[in-house]
């Protein structure tokens, strides 16, 4: 008879991940392992990925808890560099703080906070050259502000107003900054990572020296696209540094739905062969020297590097979203890496370069700039004023010249505007 008997075998279960804490729960992260500041080698930018395995699994970390840097990964960045990343990653907290009030307001329809996660952008964009091109996902506003994109065009998207040189036709905070490298972005997860490895292709085909760097969250690493942008990346050697936010939650399932509980997200590098790096992601200086090292590896043909910044979403997904329904209250407090933007000010206090005093100030004057960003913006009207743009602006932008048949669809449409009596149609 064929087959064999198993009734002696347990029966197989399915394992179903889930996170350390649920709403309700007390928080400890003392069994946590965060390595110490300046424990994690620094290879060579031109050495083989294999030979730097161990760094997939540890932590780059340049901070340590008395504000100072430590080991070979410090940068060793100027104290005006330094303070300038610091106002960036302020101003970005006061941005996000100022669009939220005016989610709630009614002002605008939606809205994502970087709240826990400033180093992330901030630290990168100074890291790279300005004219790389950063293929963001929906977090990294961050970009943006440090390359000094006015906090008014921002905000003009963000209200879909007359301003918005988009035109209305993208969500709120979906920005497109050609003048700042910054590729639109798409509500589509992970479709960033295939063009921005593309792009970094491109540009190795004719020369250039421009490199590409990209970001999603380590649940977008689920998605088929990260996994063909990894093997193009690998084979092509594209000059592209891939950045994983693992900030341990994805809109309401946490990391381990990912693959988190197997290993880390810097380890996918292994598998493909290019170099990983797990860094710690509320460490400004770590985030800069790794963005750079990696960098260097690019324009050197060295090839792309996968970088997993080990971070804490500190609130909601968006303004959708109500975190207290599937965490714990207290685990952004409890978050043993820290707040990314005390640890740049401690830093810097601890240099003798900045005080409380400045730093109270600086949050006020960030504060100010962006509360008359938002009056200017606002002057061009508020998404939720209605329409900003006449309607058959809707079929703009998409060809060079329009089909006859979308040009039949705007007619019939700007008919049927016309016989109803509203306004929105262009004179």
């Amino acid at each position: 008879m064929a087959g064999h008997s198993r009734a002696n075998l347990p029966p197989l279960s399915l394992h179903v991940p889930e996170p350390r804490f649920r709403p309700g729960d007390a928080v400890d992260f003392n069994g946590f392992d965060v390595p110490p500041a300046g424990a994690a080698r620094r290879p060579d930018t031109g050495d083989a990925p294999a030979d730097f395995h161990e760094l997939s699994y540890g932590l780059v970390r340049v901070l340590d808890d008395e504000g100072h840097a430590v080991g070979p990964w410090d940068p060793k960045l100027s104290p005006d560099l330094l303070r300038r990343m610091l106002r960036s990653m302020v101003l970005l907290r006061a941005f996000d703080e100022r669009m939220f009030r005016a989610q709630r307001q009614g002002k605008t329809s939606f809205y994502m906070k970087a709240r826990g996660e400033e180093a992330v952008a901030v630290a990168a964009a100074y890291a790279l050259d300005a004219d790389d091109m950063c293929f963001p996902s929906y977090r990294q506003q961050g970009l943006l502000i440090a390359r000094g994109c006015p906090l008014v065009d921002m905000m003009n998207q963000i209200y879909s107003n007359t301003g918005d040189k988009l035109g209305g036709k993208q969500l709120p905070i979906m920005y497109s900054e050609k003048r700042f490298g910054f590729f639109s972005i798409s509500g589509n997860l992970t479709t960033q990572y295939p063009q921005a490895v593309g792009w970094a292709m491109a540009s190795a085909a004719k020369g250039d020296n421009r490199i590409a760097a990209v970001w999603c969250g380590e649940g977008s690493t689920a998605e088929g696209d990260f996994h063909s942008a990894c093997t193009f990346a690998a084979v092509y050697r594209a000059p592209v540094i891939m950045n994983v936010v693992n900030n341990q939650w994805a809109i309401s399932s946490f990391s381990g739905f990912a693959g988190a509980e197997a290993t880390t997200f810097a380890a996918r590098a292994i598998g493909y062969g290019i170099a990983g790096l797990r860094v710690d992601g509320n460490d400004g200086l770590a985030v800069y020297a790794a963005t750079m090292w990696a960098a260097e590896r690019a324009r050197l043909n060295q090839g792309s590097t996968l970088i997993e910044l080990f971070t804490y979403r500190a609130e909601g997904h968006s303004t959708s979203d109500d975190p207290t329904q599937y965490r714990s209250a207290e685990e952004s407090g409890a978050w043993p890496l820290g707040d990314p933007v005390v640890r740049l000010k401690d830093h810097l206090i601890a240099l003798g370069e900045w005080s409380e005093e400045q730093h109270a100030e600086q949050d006020k004057a960030c504060a100010e700039e962006v509360r008359a960003a938002q009056k200017a913006a606002e002057a061009n009207g508020i998404l939720g004023h209605g329409l900003h743009q006449p309607l058959d602006s809707l079929f703009d932008g998409v060809f060079e010249e329009m089909p006859w048949h979308l040009q039949e669809q705007r007619q019939q449409m700007l008919d049927e505007e016309e016989a109803s009596g509203r306004p929105w149609a262009r004179k």
